[in-house]
Formats: C-alpha cells, structure tokens, sequence
C-alpha cells in the first residue's frame, strides 16, 4: 500500500527518509533507520576527512540495506566523498547547493541517486536540469536553514513544477502516519524527517539535550533567527540564541571566525581555503561573503549541544514539529508506527470513497 517511485528508486521498504543532520546522523542512527524499512543518510559535512570512510563501513556493518551520504559541494573533501560514495557502493547522496554537473555527472555515470533539497519550485527546476533523481522539498516547518513557505503551500506547487519528472520528497513539519498520507494525497512520493529521528533512542544526542526538545511544548518557541549566519534558521529559544539574537555584527562575526578555525580540524580546511570557500559560496548568488564567513559558526555551536550535552551553550536546530513531540521511539517502533497509521488511514479514506451499498 506504502510502495512509490521513492522506495522502488532508493530500495527501502517504506517511504521514509532519515535526513542528514550534522553531529546526529551517525551510523547507528543511518542503520536503525534503514533497518527499520526507512532510508537513511549520513551526515557527511560534520565528519572529518580521514573519518568518512570509516563511518561509511560502520553502516555497512550495521546493516545490509541502501543508505545515502550527504555533503556539501564547498566543503574541502566533497571530491574525496564523491570517490568513497562510488567505491563503497553507496546508493544515494543528498546536498543542498549543486556539487556542480561534472560531479552530478560522476555521481550517476557510477550509479549513484542525486537527491538535493530545495526550498522553492525554481530550485526544484533548476535540481532536475542538472540531473537530479529525487528532489527533498523542506517547507518553512522545517529545522535548521528553511524558507518561509508552509509545506503545505510549498510541496503541491514542487509537485506541479516537477512532479512528473522525478519523485519529491516532502518535508518540513511531518511525524506521523497522518502527515504520510497527507504528503501523499498532495502527490509526493513520500517523507523526510529530520527532528523526530533527532528523538529516537538510536539518536547519539545527549540525554539532557533531547530533554530539552521534549520539554519545549509550543511550537510557537521554536524560531527561525538570523542571528548565526545572516540567514534563516529555524531553532529553539534558548539562552546561548538569546545572546546571539542580541549581539552586535562585530561580536557576531568575531564569535563566526574563532569557531569557523576551530571547525577546521574537522574539515581539513586551511585558512586560505575558509576564505576561498566564502568567495565561492558568494559567487553562487546564495549568500554574501560575510554570510559565507559567519555560516562557518554553525558547527562548532551546534556541537555544544549536539556531541557535548550543552543544550544552554549550543543552539538547537529544530523543525516546529518539536513542540508536539513528547516521547523517544526506537526507530523500528517510530516507524512502524507511522506505517501502521498511515495505513489504516487509507484504508478509511477508501472506505468512505467506496461505503458499503
């Protein structure tokens, strides 16, 4: 009942898609999910180089099911994540500005399924001209760097624009079975979550960091701020955003440049490549070179709460849906869960489209 393009294109089982998110998307929590009849992706852009590999092989360990990799094009070893991605046999690999057609070419010469997110029908577009598979469509609900359309808004409009040419994923705001079926009725070929996977018990995040997600009952708490980049970002209200919210450029882009060298080690970024990277993001027309600069801040802010168990010191990336979330799932009972009442969900449409004589 829950087959689409997505699972036949991706080999899982069910239409569900684990998102990447940075410090979270270990391999336990890529394996639990596919295991579970999901699919999941490994945060690529927070793994320092010589550590990819041995985390692309971890999951492989874990399980025998397809998984993706995410990266990101600027970051200094996309090249080097291309050629592990096509060497181990990777299915899938998700990103959110375009690595470019050479390497999309690369990618799918070698088999490899392109699935970027977009936020808007013309990135959608413009995704599938240079060759995207799939395409993740997050709405304004979503965590993390979102646009300000509503999901509910957004997907019909990607599905209109593309719809017949690759399957879209929608996301942004989705949890449960309903949401499922509510993403397929808009003509979408199934969901991707990022914040209820951040709640599972598979998840690597600190107990008092998940506590503090749990504990925030009212979506209306979880903001989208420009304060950590210049661009938006959906989190929750805390004290280190509150700080943030009220600091200074100056202070901002000061806090920016001490953690964007402290991220080096992670990236293998030299100093010139930091600001080469900056210029190139730019140029793309998505952010302007200070933004670029600033955006290096992220990760090592996240890292507070994420690895540390900080949650007053890190910031906390969050899709809304956060707020109506108020328990920790295993990843099989998550999504067996979801399919359950999706199902049963279909089975009552279809009974009141066809009642009995």
């Amino acid at each position: 009942m829950l087959e689409t393009r997505l699972t036949e294109l991706l080999g899982c089982r069910y239409p569900i898609v684990q998102t990447a998110m940075g410090w979270v998307a270990d391999p336990t929590l890529v394996a639990g999910s596919c295991n579970a009849g999901g699919f999941g992706f490994l945060a690529g852009a927070t793994i320092p180089p010589d550590e990819m590999e041995r985390d692309i092989l971890r999951v492989k360990e874990k399980t025998d099911r397809p998984f993706g990799v995410n990266f990101h094009m600027y970051q200094p070893n996309a090249k080097d994540i291309v050629d592990m991605v096509i060497r181990h046999g990777v299915r899938a690999v998700s990103y959110s500005r375009s690595p470019g057609p050479d390497m999309i070419r690369k990618l799918k010469d070698a088999g490899v399924i392109c699935m970027p997110t977009v936020g808007l029908p013309k990135h959608a577009i413009k995704a599938v001209e240079l060759g995207a598979d799939a395409v993740t469509v997050q709405g304004g609900e979503g965590g993390g760097h979102t646009g300000s359309v509503p999901t509910t808004l957004l997907i019909p409009q990607v599905i209109d624009a593309v719809g017949d040419k690759v399957p879209v994923v929608a996301a942004g705001g989705f949890k449960d079975g309903r949401g499922l079926v509510a993403a397929l009725a808009w003509g979408a070929d199934g969901i991707a979550m990022g914040t209820r996977f951040l709640l599972t018990k598979e998840s690597p995040v600190p107990e008092a960091t998940k506590q503090r997600y749990l504990d925030c009952k009212n979506p209306s708490q979880i903001i989208v701020s420009r304060a950590m980049d210049g661009l938006p970002q959906r989190m929750i209200m805390n004290e280190l955003l509150a700080d943030l919210e009220k600091a200074s450029a100056l202070r901002k882009l000061i806090i920016a440049m001490r953690n964007g060298l402290a991220f080096r080690k992670y990236t293998g970024a030299s100093v010139v490549s930091l600001l080469k990277s900056a210029i190139a993001m730019s140029r793309s027309g998505d952010t302007t070179a200070a933004q670029a600069i600033m955006s290096a801040n992220a990760p090592m802010i996240i890292q507070k709460a994420m690895v540390d168990g900080e949650p007053a010191r890190g910031v906390l990336p969050s899709g809304q849906v956060a707020g109506v979330i108020d328990s920790l799932l295993s990843c099989e009972e998550l999504i067996g869960a979801i399919v359950s009442e999706a199902e049963q969900r279909l089975q009552a449409l279809a009974a009141r489209a066809n009642p009995p004589a």
